[in-house]
């Protein structure tokens, strides 16, 4: 357990610095906007077109690993969206759905499966985060529109999550890496030093956007109910124990992957929510409190159950 914290404490020392220096004025309210444009637009589409551009088709073709995180994601977006339109407009069940089954795989997944499990992971990790980033957030977009156009067209739904995904640069990156390899091509050495050096900032600068978000959030979110009031404990639960056991049956009971696949399927399920959910609750100017508590409360409590299973399973 020792060695364990040993490698997860930097992870979470760079969110907490980024709490640090936001609740003490160091950084100001739109530090966190800011910084997270530069993760987003320029570190984090470096990284994965460097990733990609440098993996081989065999090592990123894992149906058995995409079955088993991308059912892992869907399953528990589904059941949210299901269990929580009782009570909820579609809408915002949708975005509900993305609080139980968007993993932080962009922002925190590269850099912990990095530490925890060396370079072979970034494969991996990419293949998580096209698929949380595409597949689970395109049909959380398609649900939300049609949620909120009551005459809903699908020739119209799907220009709007098409164009929508044409201008997510998390997704055109790792296509355009694509590229390189299946047309028989190769990265400059000036181009690679460029992308070795932008890509390098993604990890640190996406952790501490985090830590920003989380001071952002401590101040506004708690409302009459408290962090903790409302769905939050039960979103909570779904993303940091449901999908990883869901994502580690598939994986392990009922596609028996390779061990090193199993474990990495399940760290990157086992992470908590990252800010999509709350970017869509936000651009579509839906409620936002819960969002916010589930993404403040899953990134503290990921602290001890993202350490106790990489204990658990060393």
């Amino acid at each position: 357990m020792i060695s364990t914290l040993t490698t997860v404490i930097p992870i979470f020392a760079l969110i907490l610095a980024g709490w640090l220096v936001r609740r003490g004025g160091i950084l100001g309210p739109h530090a966190m906007s800011e910084l997270n444009r530069f993760v987003v637009y320029l570190a984090l589409p470096a990284l994965l077109f460097d990733v990609v551009a440098h993996t081989t088709w065999e090592t990123v073709w894992r149906p058995g690993f995409i079955l088993a995180f991308g059912i892992g994601s869907i399953g528990l977006f589904a059941a949210t969206v299901i269990v929580r339109m009782r009570h909820r407009p579609l809408a915002d069940a949708a975005i509900d759905g993305l609080n139980a089954g968007y993993a932080n795989t962009g922002f925190m997944g590269f850099p912990l499966a990095l530490v925890a499990l060396g370079p072979a992971s970034l494969p991996l990790t990419t293949i998580s985060a096209i698929l949380t980033v595409c597949v689970v957030f395109a049909v959380a977009i398609l649900l939300i529109e049609i949620g909120l156009v009551s005459e809903a067209h699908p020739l119209r739904l799907a220009r709007k999550v098409g164009l929508s995904l044409g201008r997510n640069p998390l997704l055109i990156s790792p296509l355009l890496g694509a590229m390189v390899p299946l047309l028989g091509l190769h990265v400059p050495a000036s181009a690679e030093t460029f992308l070795k050096l932008l890509g390098g900032a993604a990890s640190p600068c996406a952790l501490v956007v985090i830590g920003l978000f989380i001071a952002e959030q401590g101040e506004t979110s708690a409302g009459k109910n408290g962090v903790l009031g409302g769905p939050t404990v039960g979103l909570v639960v779904a993303k940091l124990i449901g999908q990883p056991l869901l994502t580690w049956a598939i994986a392990d009971l009922l596609l028996n992957l390779p061990a090193f696949e199993v474990r990495a399927a399940v760290l990157l399920a086992a992470l908590p929510t990252g800010t999509g959910p709350f970017m869509l609750a936000e651009f579509y100017k839906r409620p936002a409190s819960v969002t916010s508590n589930v993404i403040l409360v899953s990134t503290i409590v990921s602290i001890a159950t993202v350490s106790a299973y990489l204990a658990f399973s060393s």
